[in-house]
C-alpha cells in the first residue's frame, strides 16, 4: 500500500507547513459524501497517532488513517493550476465512478 506524491504536490504542502508555522504534514483521508459514496479530505496532520500511516516522499510525509487505507492504497497526488483555480488533484486507481458534479467517488 501506497500514496506517491509529485514534487509539485509535495512542494506545495511544504509551502502551507511553513507558512502555518506548525504541523508533521498532510493528512489524507475519505469521507462518505455525495451521490456516489466518498470524497477525499484534505487537512493539517499535526501529530501521527497509533492508527496512521506515514509516506513520505520529496521532504513532505503525508499522513492515512489505517481505516481509509483500502480507499487510497496506490493514490498519486498531485497539485495543479487549472486557469485561475489550484488545487490538489488525485488519481486514484480504486475508483470505479465518479458523481457528475466531481464532488464524490465510488470504489
Amino acid at each position: 500500500m501506497s500514496i506517491t506524491l509529485t514534487e509539485k504536490a509535495a512542494e506545495q504542502i511544504a509551502k502551507q507547513l511553513q507558512k502555518r508555522g506548525k504541523g508533521v504534514g498532510l493528512r489524507l483521508g475519505v469521507k462518505k459524501s455525495g451521490c456516489t459514496g466518498f470524497a477525499y479530505v484534505v487537512e493539517y496532520a499535526d501529530a501521527v497517532e497509533p492508527d496512521d500511516s506515514v509516506f513520505e516522499q520529496h521532504g513532505v510525509k503525508v499522513v492515512v488513517r489505517n481505516n481509509d487505507l483500502a480507499y487510497l492504497s496506490g493514490v498519486r497526488v498531485d497539485y495543479r493550476r487549472e486557469g485561475i483555480n489550484e488545487a490538489f488533484r488525485f488519481d486514484n486507481p480504486n475508483v470505479k465512478a465518479t458523481c457528475g458534479c466531481g464532488e464524490s467517488f465510488a470504489v
